[in-house]
């Protein structure tokens, strides 16, 4: 028997722009990513309305949302089931769904109605390993100039880790705005990484301790300390 293969699209990479769409969500029509420029957005898929591990994802996102709007980061979910299903499902979810205490729950972020899925093949979130009718629990963190910035993969068995993706985006604003990287397990308030010297100069100063706050165990691992409040303060919208 012949078997038919199925089309994959290539997936957008990190330091791309967002493949642009148009799209009818549960909150009207988006034009993404232009109508969210200068805002940084998490845009994620997940398999099917109706199904355990993507209710409880989508009430801990819900819960979590007034977390990423202090970052000044909107939150777009995405599946490939029809607006009607998204409507009742979500409903369902705060009328009758309670986890881990979180009950009467209100999902405000647009959701997308993908039933072609062109969008779930644009973003590489179709994996015929997994399901060839189901996107994958995929994850695009993208900046305020439409540029995606971190990309996570889960299978459909796996729920997300939402402490994480919180992380995720406030790390990638400390680095911007104080031009370091961020080490394991990194939190607000921890040293960070400073970027290994360009110039035999600056790791010289750096070694010898000329540069404040920076500690230099080798040339090429060198830590700096951020007060807490300092990078609450560059990363938290005002």
């Amino acid at each position: 028997m012949e078997q038919v293969e199925t089309k994959v699209e290539a997936m957008p990479r990190i330091g791309e722009k967002a493949p642009a769409f148009k799209a009818v969500t549960t909150q009207g029509e988006i034009d993404f990513p232009k109508q969210y420029e200068g805002s940084w957005v998490i845009l994620f898929s997940h398999p099917a309305d109706f199904t355990p591990v993507c209710s409880s994802e989508f009430m801990t996102f819900a819960t979590l949302e007034p977390k990423f709007e202090e970052l000044n980061c909107k939150l777009v979910g995405l599946s490939v089931d029809g607006l009607y299903s998204h409507i009742a499902w979500l409903r369902t979810l705060k009328e009758k769904i309670e986890y881990k205490g979180m009950k009467n729950v209100e999902v405000k972020f647009p959701l997308i109605e993908d039933i072609t899925m062109e969008v779930a093949r644009k973003y590489g979130m179709i994996q015929p390993g997994e399901a060839t009718t189901k996107a994958v629990r995929a994850v695009f963190v993208i900046d305020p100039k439409g540029i995606i910035r971190t990309i996570i993969y889960y299978p459909l068995s796996l729920g997300r880790n939402f402490d994480e993706l919180l992380r995720v985006v406030q790390a990638l604003k400390t680095a911007d705005a104080f031009n370091v990287a961020t080490p394991a397990d990194w939190r607000p308030g921890d040293d960070a990484i400073v970027p290994t010297a360009g110039s035999c100069g600056v790791a010289k100063d750096r070694m010898e301790g000329k540069d404040e706050d920076v500690t230099c165990y080798d040339w090429f691992f060198c830590t700096k300390k951020l007060d807490k409040e300092k990078v609450l303060s560059a990363i938290v919208k005002k």
